[in-house]
């Protein structure tokens, strides 16, 4: 059974989002920011409730702007999936979690050491340039169902 529902459709917004964010850091970074797009999908809580689909995750809006930098600034993310980055979408669509992105629901490139907290969440790890942070204990217990 997958970690959410999904369609070929979610499976191509995926992959580009995936590559956009996070070509330079290889596959295991791809599936980093993959997770984090599932997990928000699965979170139904804080910045997060009421995304239903892929698409409603990707383009979130919050604070006036996307919550992906990637859509707001084009560039990669408007080419076409390619079937490595759609192999890597399905493998978090259905199974893949692993630290330090397993459960978060933010990161970012600080082009700097991380911090500890970031919006008041906690680190949760680094991988190459960016940094994951999970939602504190108690505020979003629904990204953790199921791992």
């Amino acid at each position: 059974m997958p970690r959410v529902n999904y369609r070929s459709s979610d499976v191509d917004l995926m992959a580009r989002m995936m590559r956009a964010e996070a070509e330079g850091e290889g596959k295991l970074g791809m599936l980093m920011v993959g997770n984090v797009i599932v997990n928000r999908l699965k979170a139904d809580c804080l910045d997060f409730k009421d995304l239903r689909s892929i698409n409603d995750v990707i383009f979130h809006v919050q604070g006036g702007n996307f919550s992906f930098e990637a859509v707001q600034k084009g560039n990669v993310f408007y080419q076409r999936a390619r079937t490595a980055e759609r192999r890597l979408a399905r493998q978090n669509l259905e199974y893949w979690r692993e630290h330090p992105s397993k459960y978060s629901l933010w990161y970012f490139n600080p082009y700097a050491p991380c911090p500890p907290t970031w919006y008041d969440q906690p680190h949760s790890g680094q991988f190459k340039q960016h940094c994951y942070y999970e939602p504190k204990a108690g505020t979003c217990e629904s990204v953790y169902i199921g791992a």
